[in-house]
């Protein structure tokens, strides 16, 4: 969502209130300004998939942007009594001054891998925490869900239409932005066609049927104010006594007077039944081109049992489940030390568990992903050392870090770093793409992923994996601490 320079909000200080205890400490202490490397990545991919969809980038560029600090700031830090003056006056004269890197929206994505990497002194890049995990994990959650809803509906369009029940207006906008990168046709929220250019969509409640003495006339009514673009709700009272019968009726006048109408919508009932005789009674009437719409409490499992039934149904409205991923609404993005400079040199740190899955990969690192050069599929994700380079075509050697005996040398194929650079000391060098251009990429890049890996039950593991350098680096770390 582009902000207009006169709706930019200050959200500096939407931050946990343990970066800026942490900020102040570090600066009391003399490692402000030490050089870190943080990392964001996510341990699993939610509903149990293969893979996720990169999302939020943008709107991370537009805080820190605008990160500063105001006088109103200083002053409630000031009254919170915990924070030097001379803390205060460093955050009164602040400026961002981090390298950062990350994934470009629309991309496949996968656990464990740098999504985003943040370089620059420790205050600033442990005090963006909050905005890096908030500005992509909620965006991510969102375009994952709603690529997984696409697919179900095989080709069938799907449209969002879950504002009225988003987590507060934030979520109803940015919600819709990232349901469109990940593949919906268009949203109910009309805030962001006027703002993205992503079509806003819709025709009639069930009270504009409610609001006339009938259900014919109501279809009338609308017919008469939108005679080129007539899609009727069908389920206010009767869905084939009445609503498809009344809606005949009015789709026959409006052709009688050259009008073409577009389509009926079924909001309840058992979909599959109802599309399946309401096809029939439109076919039969010689209305084969007007579409059949469902809506009504769907998600990817709903949709795909019920066209595995036969459900006649040409588009799809998907409202809550898909605006809140309600299956499961956490992404779970993390943000993680890893790496410091000391003299130059950089010294990679490590976060060890007894959850194996938490322990956290170090060092400075790059992604890349390799294709396949005869399939164009991807073969793997490598994490590497960032002083590391993959040449492509150049025999390399893969394996499993979890299980070293895999391993696999990859011949023929094309090697690409993963992330872009966003800012170079704190200056922005990257210009984002519209959601449109975004949505058309993350398309392409979907059909590089094997199908094996795409599906809802049991996806195919994709492997991500280390280099030997890094992998050698990390067991020595974790040597080092007797693990």
């Amino acid at each position: 969502m582009k902000m207009n320079d006169d709706a930019v909000r200050n959200l500096t200080m939407l931050a946990d209130f343990y970066e800026l205890t942490m900020a102040n400490g570090y600066y009391e202490n003399g490692v402000a300004d030490k050089i870190s490397y943080f990392d964001m990545f996510f341990r699993s991919v939610p509903d149990n998939g293969g893979f996720a969809v990169m999302a939020g980038v943008e709107q991370l560029i537009e805080y820190l942007d605008n990160l500063k600090f105001t006088d109103e700031d200083i002053d409630f830090l000031r009254k919170k009594g915990c924070f030097s003056a001379n803390f205060l006056e460093y955050l009164a004269s602040f400026k961002f001054e981090c390298d950062v890197w990350a994934i470009p929206e629309g991309t496949p994505i996968f656990p464990h891998e740098p999504i985003v990497t943040v370089r620059g002194p420790a205050a600033q890049a442990q005090f963006i925490e909050t905005m890096v995990l908030l500005s992509v994990n909620h965006q991510s959650l969102i375009a994952t869900k709603a690529n997984r809803i696409v697919r179900a509906a095989e080709g069938r369009p799907v449209m969002e239409f879950g504002s009225r029940r988003a987590q507060g207006y934030d979520g109803a906008i940015l919600g819709a932005r990232a349901a469109f990168i990940g593949g919906c046709a268009g949203t109910a929220c009309t805030v962001s066609e006027r703002d993205d250019g992503i079509p806003a969509l819709g025709t009639m409640a069930h009270s504009w049927i409610q609001m006339f003495p009938s259900e014919l006339e109501a279809f009338r009514a609308y017919a008469r104010v939108y005679p080129d673009d007539t899609t009727l709700l069908v389920d206010t009272y009767n869905v084939l006594r009445s609503g498809v019968p009344n809606a005949i009726t009015v789709f026959k006048e409006l052709r009688a007077k050259g009008h073409q109408p577009k389509g009926i919508r079924i909001d309840s009932g058992d979909i599959t039944y109802l599309s399946k005789h309401a096809r029939k009674m439109l076919d039969a009437e010689g209305f084969k081109d007007v579409k059949i719409v469902a809506s009504n409490s769907l998600d990817e499992y709903i949709i795909k049992d019920i066209l595995r039934q036969g459900a006649c149904v040409d588009s799809f409205g998907v409202g809550e489940r898909l605006i809140t991923s309600r299956s499961e609404p956490v992404f779970g993005g993390v943000y993680k030390l890893a790496a410091v400079e000391e003299n130059g040199e950089i010294i990679p740190k490590i976060k060890i568990s007894e959850n194996t899955a938490k322990i956290t990969n170090p060092d400075f690192k790059t992604v890349w992903r390799l294709f396949d050069n005869f399939s164009g599929k991807a073969i793997a994700d490598v994490i590497t050392c960032a002083d590391e380079e993959i040449v492509s075509g150049e025999p390399y050697e893969i394996f499993d870090p979890e299980h070293t005996y895999k391993r696999k040398t990859v011949v023929n194929f094309t090697a690409k770093k993963l992330q872009v650079q966003l800012y170079n000391k704190g200056e922005r060098v990257y210009e984002s793409p519209s959601v449109s251009e975004i949505k058309d990429f993350c398309m392409v890049e979907l059909e590089t992923i094997w199908d094996e890996v795409k599906r809802f039950e049991n996806p195919h593991k994709y492997y991500v994996d280390l280099s030997r350098k890094l992998w050698d680096k990390k067991q020595a770390l974790l040597m080092k601490e007797n693990i």
